[in-house]
């Protein structure tokens, strides 16, 4: 049941599974969260379909979804008969390609604004060491 605290925590944040995005895509980001927290630890059991669909009121097929695409990219291993896992490495896997798009959105057109104002690397360094303080 320690899922059942990160969904409600998610939520309670301001995630919901009504936000105009697809709920199977709201489910995997969902559970891509708890795994990048730590409230869903690598190895842990991740909840049954049936659960999820539960909790969330929507249809199994939609739960499924989301969960089998985690599958598909390796962050969740299935164990049949069992139920689904975390696969080891999925927080790290998850953590470089949150990394990956964070460049790619955020750091290449900043670096480019830099550029085409001028601003030499030193000082770009200087600005983002202050934003981080």
């Amino acid at each position: 049941m320690k899922w059942l605290v990160g969904l409600v925590t998610n939520q309670l944040t301001g995630a919901s599974v009504d936000d105009g995005r697809p709920i199977f895509l709201q489910i995997a980001e969902s559970l891509e969260g708890q795994i990048l927290d730590g409230s869903m630890a690598e190895g842990s059991q991740v909840p049954s379909i049936n659960e999820l669909a539960a909790f969330h009121r929507i249809n199994p097929a939609t739960a499924l979804k989301g969960v089998n695409m985690l599958v598909d990219a390796g962050l969740l291993i299935k164990r049949r008969g069992i139920g689904m896992f975390v696969a080891d490495g999925a927080r790290g896997a998850l953590l470089a390609q949150r990394r990956a798009e964070f460049q790619r959105a955020h750091v290449a057109p900043l670096t480019a604004r830099a550029k085409a104002l001028g601003i030499t690397i030193t000082e770009l360094q200087h600005m983002t060491q202050e934003e981080m303080r």
